[in-house]
C-alpha cells in the first residue's frame, strides 16, 4: 500500500508538471532558450570584448626573438664577395616595440568596438521581439483551432443526443423518415466539420512545437493565451526599434573622429638585445644591444580626407531619411493597430449578445422537438445559424489576440 501511494504521487506530480507546461509562457521560454540566432548575437557581443582586450594588447610592448645564420663560402676563388656576405654571420636577437598613440585615439578605437557590441545587443532585443512575436502568433493560431475543435465536438454531441430523440419520434410517426434523414446528414457533416477541425488543430500544434524547438509529436490542450494589451507608450528614444539609429549616429561621429587621428602623426621605438656576428676572430665579444624610433607624418593624401567626410555625411543623410520614414510608419502603425483592436472588442461585445440569442433558439427548438411541434428544417437553421455566430465569435476572438500581439511587439 506504501509503495502504491509513493507511486500515485509521483504519477501526480508528473501530470502536474506536464499540465504546467502548456500555458504560452513555457512555449515562449523554449524558443528562446534554444533558438541558434540568439545564442549567436550573444556569442558574437562576447567576440566583441575579446576584440576589446586584443586591441589594448595590441598597443602594449611587443616583445619577440628573431634568429637567422648565413653561410656564403667561397671555393677555389669562386663566391659572393665577402665583403658584402661577410662570408658567415649568425643572428640572435630578443627585439621589443612600442607603438606611440595618443590616449583619446586610443579610447575612439575602444569605443567604435563598444558601439559595435551595443549594435549587436539591440539586435538581439529586436530578434528576440520577432521570436517571441512568432510564437505568440503561433500559440493563437493553435489555440484557435482547439477552440474549433471543442465547440465543433460540443455541437456533434448536441445533435447525437437529439438524434436518439429523433429516432424514437420518427418510429413514432411523429415526423417523416425524409425529415429524419436529413437532420441526419447534419449531423455527418458536423461529424466530419469536428475531424477536420482537430486535424487542423494538430497540425498548428506541431507547429508551436517546431518554431519552438520542441521535439514532442504528442497533443496536449494549450491553456487560453493571457494576452494583454500594453497601453503604456514606449519612449521612442528609449525604443529598441529607434536605438539602432542613435547607435549608428554615434558611429558615424566616432568615425569622423577616428579619420582625424589617421592624419596625425605616428611613431614607435624599439630596443633589442642579443648576438650577432659573421664570426670574426673575436666572435665571442659580438653581444651587444640597440635602439631605434620611427616616425610617419602624411603630407598630401590627394584630398582622401575630405572624401571621407563626404562618405561618412551621406550615411548620415542616409540615416536620417531612413529614421524619418520608420518614425512615420512606426507611428502609423501603432494608431491602425489600436484602432482594429477597438473595433474588434465592439464587434465581440455584439457577437456575445447575439450568442446568446442563438443559443436561447436551439434550446427552445429541442423542447419543442420533444412534442413534435417543431421542423426539422427549422431545426437545422438554428443549429446552423448557431454555428456561423459561433464560428464568427472564436475568429474575432483570435483576430483581437493577433491584433494586441502585433501591438505589444512595437510597444518596447
Amino acid at each position: 500500500m506504501k509503495w502504491f501511494c509513493c507511486i500515485a504521487f509521483c504519477l501526480f506530480t508528473y501530470v502536474v508538471a506536464q499540465a504546467q507546461t502548456n500555458n504560452l509562457a513555457y512555449y515562449l521560454q523554449h524558443a528562446i532558450t534554444s533558438s541558434p540566432l540568439l545564442k549567436d548575437i550573444n556569442n558574437q557581443v562576447r567576440g566583441a570584448g575579446v576584440d576589446s582586450l586584443r586591441l589594448r594588447a595590441g598597443y602594449r610592448p611587443q616583445v619577440g626573438f628573431n634568429g637567422s645564420g648565413v653561410v656564403a663560402p667561397v671555393i677555389h676563388g669562386f663566391g659572393y664577395a665577402t665583403a658584402i656576405t661577410n662570408g658567415q654571420t649568425l643572428t640572435g636577437l630578443v627585439t621589443a616595440t612600442q607603438a606611440l598613440v595618443s590616449r583619446n585615439y586610443l579610447n575612439s578605437q575602444l569605443y567604435s568596438i563598444q558601439l559595435s557590441a551595443d549594435s549587436l545587443r539591440n539586435s538581439y532585443k529586436i530578434s528576440e521581439q520577432d521570436l517571441k512575436k512568432n510564437i505568440i502568433a503561433q500559440y493563437i493560431t493553435a489555440y484557435g483551432s482547439l477552440e474549433q475543435y471543442k465547440f465543433s465536438k460540443e455541437v456533434v454531441e448536441l445533435l447525437r443526443t437529439e438524434d436518439d430523440l429523433l429516432k424514437k419520434l420518427t418510429r413514432s410517426n411523429v415526423y417523416r423518415q425524409s425529415d429524419y434523414l436529413t437532420f441526419l446528414v447534419t449531423l455527418k457533416q458536423q461529424e466530419l466539420q469536428m475531424a477536420q477541425s482537430k486535424l487542423q488543430y494538430k497540425t498548428d500544434f506541431a507547429m508551436l512545437n517546431y518554431l519552438s524547438g520542441i521535439a514532442d509529436t504528442s497533443i496536449i490542450e494549450l491553456d487560453k493565451p493571457d494576452i494583454q494589451k500594453n497601453i503604456m507608450k514606449p519612449d521612442i528614444r528609449t525604443s529598441i526599434f529607434f536605438q539602432q539609429y542613435k547607435l549608428d549616429s554615434l558611429r558615424l561621429v566616432n568615425n569622423r573622429r577616428l579619420v582625424d587621428f589617421s592624419y596625425r602623426p605616428k611613431g614607435s621605438f624599439y630596443v633589442d638585445g642579443g648576438y650577432n656576428t659573421d664570426f670574426n676572430p673575436e666572435y665571442y665579444r659580438n653581444f651587444g644591444t640597440s635602439a631605434g624610433f620611427s616616425l610617419a607624418f602624411p603630407i598630401y593624401d590627394g584630398g582622401q580626407r575630405k572624401m571621407q567626410y563626404k562618405k561618412i555625411a551621406l550615411e548620415e543623410d542616409s540615416r536620417k531619411n531612413y529614421k524619418a520614414f520608420f518614425n512615420s510608419q512606426y507611428k502609423q502603425q501603432v494608431d491602425q493597430l489600436n484602432q482594429q483592436i477597438n473595433q474588434t472588442e465592439s464587434l465581440l461585445t455584439d457577437i456575445t449578445e447575439q450568442m446568446k440569442y442563438s443559443e436561447t433558439l436551439i434550446k427552445v427548438d429541442a423542447k419543442l422537438m420533444q412534442t413534435g411541434d417543431l421542423k426539422i428544417a427549422d431545426l437545422i437553421l438554428a443549429v446552423n445559424n448557431y454555428l456561423t455566430v459561433k464560428n464568427l465569435l472564436t475568429q474575432t476572438t483570435v483576430s483581437r489576440l493577433q491584433l494586441i500581439n502585433q501591438l505589444n511587439y512595437w510597444n518596447r
